[in-house]
């Protein structure tokens, strides 16, 4: 799949790798987009045709009009491509291929005596660069004042068609095909017979796949936002039946953008594959409504954050690509052998963040009829994006859950 990563996207890195790499294994590779491919980007926002503007601000009307202005005002006067680039290359990060699939992935040991292999997976408009800052806390736990006895083995992919790995030719994949994908990445590639897993947004979905489709490999799965069944047999609690009215109420308020992503996601692709601003503002409005930022974006994530995550997409043309796995959540099935339904029997934590969108947020006792569910936390503050706003509350709950199943 290497030619959907074309050196016109900016990626003339992995054609080295791979001449240089022995057949079968990880290769390594750094984040190295070429200088013309920033320029156009950045001549594209210097030249974008601004729209007619909206007396409100705000955000009532979708992605705020002085705060767009702002942003792109930044990026091209203030944000500087190569730290972001360096930042993004801390870590080590590898290819792999897997099935059809250049598998893009950071992997770094713990530092402790037993390291738990742990698989991180974004979500949209998320991207790998979410779970860096908690890297340091999940790997080397004495550093941030913990045990190094929680220590983790952090491997953390590019979901295909998402940044960094290579994309589906020609049909959309989704959770299950990636839940196979992840399994034999950890299992085949890296070696590890049993590992924990850990997931938010479309990330909650592979998990949970994995958890159906190989619960014999996974120790345990971490979750900041999944779905709950609830049985229609007997009375719910009040407390369901709230959960029940709020996120109804809100799929009818804010999931216009999902089922145009779900049902047409070529269209969506055409609108924003060659629109940074477009892009930017498609992605932005979902970073303010998701999280946890009050009236006020800035004080949640810096400019520096918000645009090293669009910049993730545009360097490697994924915008599209990335859309169509909203697609591929629908016409992707699980193999016949999956169990897709029924109670997850793989032993299960939950961090609630106040500000998660309310689908994806559960009680605890909805949860409980969904999962083998031994952990559960009320986070004091934090939404959808919880590497990005509250990194350390994130790795601190992920630590306590494994925690009880290393006894």
């Amino acid at each position: 799949m290497l030619a959907s990563l074309p050196v016109a996207a900016g990626l003339p890195i992995l054609t080295q790798t791979i001449a240089t790499a022995q057949a079968g294994g990880p290769r390594p590779f750094r984040v190295e987009i070429q200088k013309a491919t920033i320029d156009r980007i950045l001549r594209r926002v210097k030249e974008f045709r601004w729209p007619d503007r909206l007396d409100a601000n705000d955000w009532r009307y979708g992605a705020d009009w002085d705060y767009m202005k702002a942003l792109a005002e930044y990026w091209t006067t203030g944000f500087n491509w190569r730290k972001a680039e360096a930042n993004l290359n801390r870590y080590p990060q590898f290819l792999a291929r897997v099935e059809d699939f250049e598998i893009h992935f950071y992997h770094v040991k713990g530092r402790g005596p037993r390291p738990i292999p742990l698989i991180l997976t974004h979500g949209w408009p998320g991207s790998v660069f979410e779970f860096l800052e908690a890297v340091g806390p999940l790997t080397d736990p004495a550093s941030a004042g913990g045990s190094p006895e929680d220590a983790f083995d952090v491997v953390i992919p590019s979901l295909p068609g998402f940044g960094f790995s290579s994309k589906p030719k020609g049909a959309p994949v989704g959770p299950p095909t990636t839940a196979r994908l992840w399994n034999k990445l950890m299992t085949e590639v890296l070696g590890y017979p049993k590992y924990g897993a850990q997931g938010g947004d479309w990330g909650n979905a592979v998990t949970v796949q994995l958890a159906r489709d190989y619960p014999g490999n996974l120790s345990g799965i971490h979750l900041n936002a999944a779905g709950a069944a609830v049985s229609a047999d007997g009375e719910q609690t009040e407390e369901v039946r709230e959960w029940q009215r709020t996120s109804n109420a809100y799929r009818t308020q804010e999931l216009d953008y999902f089922n145009e992503q779900q049902h047409k996601p070529q269209t969506v692709a055409f609108a924003l594959s060659d629109n940074p601003v477009g892009a930017a503002a498609w992605m932005v409005e979902k970073f303010k409504s998701w999280s946890d930022s009050g009236n006020n974006l800035d004080q949640t994530f810096s400019k520096d954050q918000i645009l090293t995550s669009v910049m993730v997409y545009l360097v490697t043309e994924t915008m599209g690509t990335g859309v169509w796995f909203y697609r591929g959540s629908a016409d992707d099935r699980p193999s016949a052998g999956s169990r897709a339904r029924g109670k997850v029997m793989v032993p299960t934590g939950f961090a609630s963040f106040p500000r998660e969108m309310p689908p994806l947020n559960p009680p605890r006792s909805a949860l409980a009829q969904t999962f083998n569910l031994v952990h559960y936390t009320k986070m004091p503050r934090g939404g959808h994006f919880p590497c990005l706003e509250q990194p350390a509350l994130f790795a601190e709950d992920v630590r306590l859950f494994y925690r009880k199943l290393r006894a």
